[in-house]
Order: C-alpha cells, then sequence, then structure tokens
C-alpha cells in the first residue's frame, strides 16, 4: 500500500491526518510509475479556487476539506482549515480580507484534512471554536500517530449550540449527535442562508466513518433527516467532501440522497447477518447496488468495504 492509498484508508482517518483531500475534483491523481519509467513523475499540481455564494459568503476549496467563509466589511470567519500549505494559501487570497485579522475559525470536527491547518490560522484569528469532544479527539488521534505534528486545539468549546453576530451576519452552529464522528457540528450563516455540513456530507461518494471517535450510521442517517427539517428549504448546503461530477454545494435533494444511501448501507448489513453471513462475506460487495452515482472502480479508492465493516461492527456490537 502506498502513501496515498493509506491515507484514503479509515486508518488514516481514525488517525486525524488525512494528508491528502477527499475531493477528486480539487486534485487529479498522479500517474503510476511503472518499472519502465525513466523519468520522475511529477506530483499533480495544487489546484485552488475561491467560490463566492451569496451575501459575503463562499467556500475554498485546496487539499482536504471544504473551507467555508465570511468576508464582510464587519466580519471574517472560516469553517475549516485544511492543511499548513492550503491554510496560507486561503489566507493569502481570501477574497475582502485585506490584510485584517479573522475574527472566528470555526472546526466542524477533528479530523486533521479539516484541523490541520489550525496552526496557520491561530496568530492570525481572534480564536478557534470547536464541539466540546473535538479536542479530545484531537489530542487522542494524535496519540495514534506518533509521527504527526502536535495538533492545535479551539480555545473555545461548546456541548450543544454556539451562536455569534459579525455585523448583519448572524454565524451559529450545532452539534446534533454521533454520526460521522462523535463531535460533527453544523454551520449555518443565518442572513446569507448558507449550511456547512462539514463531513455529515460526501456529495455522491463513499463516506468515511470513524468510529473509534465516536461515529455511528444509525445516528448519522437521523441527523441528515433533521438538518432538512431544521434549515430553511432553499438553504445553499455546503459539504466537506463530494465527487468531481456532482461538487461540494447543493440542497437538500443531495442530503436526503446521501441518507437514502446510509439507510440502505445498513438495510443490505443487516439482512446479510440475518441470512448468516460473515464480516469477510459483507464487505466483498463491490458496490451497493441502487447508487450508481456513488460507484467506482475495486481497489484502494473504493471506500465500500470500510463502509460495510463499520456497518457490520455497529450492528453486532462489535
Amino acid at each position: 500500500m502506498n502513501r496515498r492509498e493509506f491515507l484514503k484508508s479509515g486508518a488514516a482517518v481514525s488517525a486525524g491526518v488525512l494528508a491528502r483531500g477527499l475531493l477528486p475534483a480539487q486534485t487529479a491523481p498522479a500517474a503510476p510509475v511503472t518499472a519502465q519509467t525513466t523519468v520522475p513523475v511529477q506530483a499533480p499540481t495544487l489546484v485552488t479556487e475561491f467560490h463566492p455564494l451569496r451575501s459575503d459568503t463562499g467556500y475554498f476549496t485546496g487539499r482536504g476539506g471544504t473551507i467555508g467563509w465570511l468576508a464582510a466589511p464587519d466580519g471574517l470567519v472560516a469553517v475549516d482549515t485544511q492543511f499548513p500549505d492550503t491554510a496560507a494559501i486561503f489566507l493569502q487570497g481570501l477574497p475582502g480580507r485585506n490584510g485584517r485579522k479573522l475574527d472566528a475559525v470555526i472546526n466542524t470536527h477533528h479530523h486533521g484534512d479539516h484541523t490541520g491547518g489550525n496552526g496557520v490560522f491561530q496568530p492570525a484569528t481572534g480564536t478557534i471554536v470547536a464541539q466540546a469532544n473535538v479536542p479530545g479527539l484531537m489530542l487522542a488521534a494524535a496519540k495514534r500517530a506518533p509521527n504527526a505534528p502536535a495538533p492545535t486545539l479551539p480555545d473555545a468549546t461548546f456541548p450543544e449550540t454556539w451562536r455569534r453576530e459579525f455585523g448583519r451576519e448572524t454565524v451559529s452552529a450545532r452539534y446534533f449527535r454521533p454520526a460521522h464522528t462523535g463531535g460533527d457540528i453544523v454551520v449555518h450563516f443565518e442572513h446569507a442562508n448558507v449550511v456547512h455540513t462539514g463531513d455529515l456530507m460526501f456529495n455522491r461518494m463513499y463516506p468515511v466513518i470513524d468510529r473509534v471517535a465516536g461515529g455511528r450510521f444509525k445516528g448519522w442517517v437521523i441527523t441528515l433527516e433533521e438538518l432538512v427539517r431544521t434549515y430553511p428549504a432553499d438553504a445553499i448546503y455546503l459539504f466537506g467532501h463530494g465527487n468531481a461530477k456532482f461538487g461540494v454545494t447543493g440542497g437538500q435533494a443531495d442530503m436526503l440522497a446521501f441518507r437514502d444511501y446510509l439507510a440502505a448501507l445498513l438495510a443490505h448489513v443487516e439482512s446479510g447477518i440475518k441470512a448468516g453471513q460473515s464480516r469477510e462475506e459483507i464487505v466483498k460487495l463491490d458496490n451497493l447496488p441502487g447508487f450508481p452515482d456513488l460507484h467506482v472502480p475495486p481497489g484502494p479508492g473504493n471506500r465500500l468495504a470500510g463502509n460495510l465493516g463499520a456497518a457490520y461492527d455497529e450492528l453486532t456490537g462489535a
């Protein structure tokens, strides 16, 4: 297993040190190196982009989880920080920043592709905010990856809700329950009506679930349904990751499509368990029928086996 393949595995997520983005549209894959290769293969060029949305908000794609932003005359806020290199690019190029210090950075959860740039952001922001479980999850992940850099922890936490006004914009955050991890929050730019879901949404992709950090599929299904009921019908949802065709923004239909996949995954595994199938038999499935938009070739880039195994463990109490 090479480094890129490892970093796409559940082991890397458990350690919280995802050193490659999960959004194929952000960085093209490198060409394979074969025995006949005589010229070193160049690493793919990092592509970063700022995308405005509405009412002084937007999002940034580079490497790792999508960064959301508010850049208003009376408020600067970022949601998630990616990695040190892309964090620096974001700070340098954020439209409307003009050298100002950010008022707040919000981490949607603890994984390294969403918090790895915290150390770069820290000197340039007033506070780093996260759900109360996140600092402990970051430290636990760091212990499982002793060669990784020490994490920069949030300095302000909350158990369930957080809300703050920045001029005409109000930014709120809410923790629902364990889902992708045990510390996922949703961030709402209320005036702009933009909802950053973090990794509660993998748009048309087999997701990652971090059971070591408290992630649970059943809670994830319930949370997605609750999000659709909680936020306005015309909200723009900003996703942690998405495939190149469908992207990282969408609406309620995208949320419910992902809900349907998670529910079908649990139903499929439960049916296999009732039929007497072993874990090893259940995880052999290459792609889940009924969800062609998620299908990818068998191999290291296909996370369905990890999804199936995690669902089996959850349903059997392993």
